[in-house]
C-alpha cells in the first residue's frame, strides 16, 4: 500500500483525477459566483460602512 491509501499506482492516480476535477468545478462555479455579484454590484454607489470612523480605546 502506498502513502496515499491506494493498493496501486493506477488507484492512486485515479483517484488524484477525480478529485482535480471535481476541484475545478468548484473553482469554476465559485469564480462564476464572484463574477455576477461584482457585475450586480457595478455602478453602486453604496460602499455600506467603508470609510465610517471607528473610535479606538
Amino acid at each position: 500500500m502506498d502513502r496515499m491509501g491506494h493498493d496501486s499506482v493506477r488507484a492512486a492516480m485515479i483517484y488524484q483525477h477525480a478529485t482535480s476535477e471535481a476541484g475545478m468545478a468548484i473553482a469554476d462555479a465559485l469564480n462564476d459566483r464572484i463574477t455576477a455579484a461584482r457585475a450586480s454590484d457595478e455602478g453602486q454607489d453604496d460602499d455600506g460602512e467603508a470609510g465610517t470612523l471607528v473610535p479606538v480605546a
